[in-house]
């Protein structure tokens, strides 16, 4: 023994493709973090990344653009083609993915060249993905709910609810919760998570409408954050149109809830186990109204938010009213929401004509 510290020798990767590929996807799970995305945002863009390397068949500094061109082909080319956006988001999921590999302030380049003799390189161009040309791209069929198909809609929730309370069958509380959900998000045109997130505090009184007691307001905590950014709040005022469904969320919290044992939970919609309702489990409840109603289904949950904006435009609500409502950031977005009636239109334009030519002139 000579004291000396004896030289270790480098370790050798048993498989240096494989563990070359999880250090890049930590690294850049880190750098994410650090500009404040949110986990959920990250384990969707790290998901997008695994799930086109094991298209490609391989690792990052071999990818080339042909791969992307073949993988977005691939995604239209199903029995339902993805929509716009969806591509548009794996898109964009890789090509942040390769922007950060091939940034010169990390040291991929030294190490893939080292270790395969190639490095890797960004393969997503304007002339190879989807541009994001629109603020609004679901697909044409998503559409606002039609007064007539809102009263089916909720009518047949209610029936649903009043079937099970008459022959006393179990389900019938939680029937009683979706019909008042649905007319809740409605109501105040609330996304879906939004909804679900609302606990009894978020609940407030408008000093306006004392008869509404502490049902005059909503408090949005949960609302679209933008990038790097915590949820956005708002409150949202209840609207005398609405005032049907601010009784049923008053039935709701004062009578049929404290029956399903909610102890000291927080949360405003309970399962029937006793937590928090969940959005698939919202989406699965919709669609089995939907169903039963005989909708289109093109109509989905979000289409009670459309149908909340255009109601209110038609009501004759300030835009300005209907953006901070709805919480949009751009007063085009709440634009783009808007599909009044032809009813509404006509409405307008004879108003129009009465005002510039006189009333003759509509005779």
């Amino acid at each position: 023994m000579t004291g000396r510290p004896t030289a270790i020798a480098p370790v050798s990767l048993l498989d240096p493709a494989r563990t070359t590929f999880q250090d890049m996807l930590q690294g850049f799970a880190v750098s994410m973090r650090s500009r404040g995305l949110a986990a959920s945002t990250i384990e969707v863009r790290e998901w997008g990344v695994r799930r086109f390397q094991n298209f490609a068949g391989e690792y990052p500094w071999t990818w080339k653009p042909q791969d992307i061109e073949d993988y977005t082909s691939s995604l239209l080319s199903g029995r339902r083609p993805l929509a716009h956006s969806t591509i548009r988001g794996y898109q964009h999921a890789i090509k942040s993915f390769c922007g950060y590999l091939s940034n010169p302030a990390y040291d991929w380049h030294e190490i893939c060249l080292e270790r395969f003799g190639e490095v890797p390189t960004q393969i997503c161009h304007p002339w190879n993905t989807f541009a994001h040309l629109a603020e609004f791209e679901a697909r044409p069929t998503r559409r606002p709910f039609g007064y007539d198909e809102l009263e089916a809609f909720f009518a047949h929730a209610d029936q649903l609810a009043h079937d099970l309370l008459d022959s006393r069958k179990k389900g019938a509380l939680p029937a009683l919760r979706d019909a008042q959900f649905f007319k809740t998000v409605y109501a105040f045109g609330l996304r879906r998570r939004e909804a679900v997130m609302v606990d009894l505090n978020d609940l407030r009184p408008n000093p306006f409408m004392p008869d509404w007691g502490p049902y005059g307001k909503v408090q949005v905590r949960y609302g679209k954050a933008m990038k790097g950014s915590p949820p956005r709040r708002r409150t949202v005022l209840a609207c005398p149109e609405f005032a049907w469904a601010t009784e049923g969320l008053k039935h709701w919290v004062e009578v049929v809830r404290p029956r399903l044992d909610p102890g000291n939970h927080a949360a405003l919609w309970l399962s029937e186990r006793h937590d928090r309702m969940t959005t698939r489990n919202v989406d699965v409840r919709f669609a089995k109204i939907r169903t039963g109603a005989g909708l289109d289904p093109a109509l989905t949950l979000h289409s009670l938010r459309h149908s909340y904006v255009t109601h209110l435009i038609e009501f004759g609500y300030a835009e300005r009213f209907v953006q901070e409502q709805v919480g949009h950031h751009h007063s085009s977005t709440t634009a783009i929401y808007t599909s009044v009636s032809d009813d509404y239109k006509n409405r307008i334009f004879q108003e129009a004509l009465t005002r510039v030519l006189g009333k003759e002139a509509i005779a």
